[in-house]
């Protein structure tokens, strides 16, 4: 078992009032897992993904990743399992700009104290069709090419678990398609576990595992 989590729940507070985000969910995630957690915009899907991805605290419930429980591990364990267990993919792509696609993929294998395996990140930008375009700055790829490479950062340092949030929420519906289809097709080819977050009925539809997430509850679907 790669993630599981228990009677997660979370809130904000706004003034005097306290705004309930979700109560008790509970999830757990095992290698080639394809999730999806579909729900309207302000459900608080980011901020279960969050949570999952350790960016976040619940306000009650736990965490456990890879063996170990987060609510008791330091700071810097939390940190060394964040960027050894988890990669993210965000909707907004979030590459360096000043950063060929290359450098930005390599970037996850330099915070994790190498220089970077650069035929890796070659190989994986090969995989995703993008071998001509790894010396292109952000700036010269298009909004489908960024997330691809984003993908591939994500990947770089072998995560059991991939988390993306609403990541086709920016593309056409072209490039949202092609997305999805590399999703599935990484799951398949590397038995890579999933997380998707959306608000889209045809992306959710890709999990082999669909939840839905509205009025604070998190369902477990057969069908969305």
């Amino acid at each position: 078992m790669i993630l599981k989590a228990e009677n997660l729940s979370k809130s904000f507070r706004n003034g005097e009032r306290t705004l309930s985000v979700f109560n008790d969910v509970s999830m757990e995630i095992n290698a080639g897992d394809l999730i999806t957690i579909m729900g309207p915009s302000g459900a608080g899907k980011s901020t279960l993904l969050n949570i999952l991805g350790t960016l976040d605290k619940p306000d009650s419930g736990s965490l456990n990743l890879a063996g170990q429980d987060v609510a008791g591990a330091s700071q810097n364990e939390i940190a060394e399992l964040r960027n050894t267990i988890l990669g993210f993919i965000f909707q907004f792509h979030h590459l360096l700009p000043e950063f060929t696609a290359l450098e930005n993929v390599l970037i996850p294998n330099q915070i994790a104290g190498g220089e970077g395996n650069t035929s890796k990140g070659k190989e994986l930008l090969d995989y995703i069709g993008l071998a001509e375009r790894m010396d292109h700055f952000p700036s010269q790829l298009s909004g489908g090419e960024r997330l691809r490479v984003a993908v591939v950062r994500a990947l770089m340092n072998d995560p059991n678990l991939v988390l993306a949030d609403e990541p086709t929420g920016n593309l056409d519906l072209g490039n949202a398609n092609r997305l999805v289809d590399l999703f599935q097709k990484i799951n398949s080819d590397f038995n890579q576990a999933f997380v998707i977050t959306t608000h889209n009925p045809d992306v959710a539809t890709i999990g082999n595992k669909k939840y839905y997430l509205e009025n604070g509850t998190l369902s477990l679907s057969d069908s969305i």
